[in-house]
């Protein structure tokens, strides 16, 4: 388990994205650190749009939890990416383990895989939530 860098970490800068990006976010709850949303508008200046909007986003959040059906989450993969512009940050934010709802990162990857992602190793971004940055095949940093 890696840990961010905890000046990044505050600044939501290990998300990759940037001033002015509008990133949407899918599967929110009731649940969610809500401090991380807070840093993403912060970063961007924008704010965050839920899984409705039906216009081109610069980075997609999703928020898993276990329990929940794999083929959902590569379904929603799918889905997130559909109106992403090229190369956007595409995260899935999952409980840490020990924490209520905590998913095995091995589903993670393995729904990443199903729906032609790439899973990177999980990061810390919060005190409850882990991090795995999606990337398509084939694609760089």
């Amino acid at each position: 388990m890696c840990i961010v860098n905890q000046t990044a970490s505050q600044n939501a800068e290990e998300f990759g994205f940037h001033a002015g990006d509008i990133v949407q976010q899918w599967l929110w709850d009731d649940d969610v650190d809500d401090s991380i949303c807070t840093k993403i508008e912060d970063l961007t200046g924008e704010d965050l749009v839920d899984e409705d909007y039906g216009t081109a986003v610069d980075g997609v959040v999703i928020w898993w939890r276990d329990g929940d059906d794999e083929d959902t989450l590569a379904d929603t993969i799918v889905d997130a990416t559909t109106m992403l512009e090229d190369n956007g940050p595409v995260w899935v934010l999952a409980p840490k383990p020990g924490r209520p709802g905590a998913a095995s990162s091995s589903t993670v990857q393995s729904a990443a895989k199903t729906a032609g992602m790439n899973a990177a190793t999980p990061l810390t971004v919060s005190k409850d939530w882990n991090g795995i940055r999606l990337r398509a095949f084939g694609k760089g940093r």
